[in-house]
């Protein structure tokens, strides 16, 4: 008896050792990173295009700073369109301040611009609001549509943000993140997701920028499409 107990650590170790090795899991493999690009080269306003009437030259009322913010007048009433980007999903990322420190300065982020009708100067498209107080508000412009519309219709169609203002003081920078996928739009101000529009109507044009009287900078305006 007691040989047999000397020898069962031996015989344990003999069977688990002719086990086969279960295999490591292999790691996940990482996402693709979305790259993001800038839609503003920092030299001049190749690609992009002033919509007024009559016609203004865009170099009279953008300019680059010293340290690469862009400058705008936001004279003449109209707006800034990128003529090359026409994305259906993509992520967009915009910094922006009114230079004036009272008042209620206006203007706002347009999104699939497209052809077809005009509301004044404004084409057929989303605003994404950065009128100071109203930050995060959508506006479907020219007859644009969407399901958060409310009923009945206001004078200004407007989706209101849904948390408190965000938004900083006048003169300082802003940063809002839009991500535009199928049919809807998701708007965050200052790392605060402040709106969401579906079905909207369209869903896919160029991005652009609104000039309402007020000067206001831009840096960092980064365009990234979504897989």
């Amino acid at each position: 008896m007691k040989r047999y107990l000397l020898c069962l650590p031996l015989l344990l170790s003999m069977a688990f050792a002719a086990e086969p090795a279960t295999p490591a899991a292999a790691p996940a493999t990482p996402a693709p990173a979305v790259t993001d690009q800038p839609l503003f080269n920092g030299k001049d306003f190749t690609a992009w295009e002033m919509v007024t009437s009559p016609a203004t030259d865009i170099a009279t009322v953008c300019h680059y700073t010293a340290d690469g913010v862009i400058a705008c007048t936001g004279k003449p009433v109209g707006f800034l369109v990128n003529a090359a980007i026409q994305e259906k999903d993509y992520r967009l990322h915009v910094e922006w301040r009114f230079t004036q420190k009272t008042g209620t300065p206006n203007g706002g982020v347009l999104l699939h611009i497209s052809s077809g009708p005009k509301d004044r100067q404004w084409p057929l498209s989303f605003q994404i609001q950065t009128k100071f107080k109203s930050v995060g508000d959508v506006l479907p412009m020219a007859g644009g549509l969407c399901a958060e519309l409310p009923t009945p219709p206001q004078t200004t169609p407007t989706v209101l943000k849904q948390k408190a203002d965000s938004e900083k003081p006048l003169g300082e920078w802003n940063a809002c993140d839009i991500v535009c996928r199928g049919d809807t739009i998701e708007v965050t101000v200052n790392g605060v997701a402040q709106n969401k529009v579906t079905k909207c109507v369209p869903h896919t044009g160029k991005i652009g920028f609104q000039f309402e009287g007020f000067p206001f900078e831009l840096r960092n305006v980064r365009f990234a499409p979504l897989n």
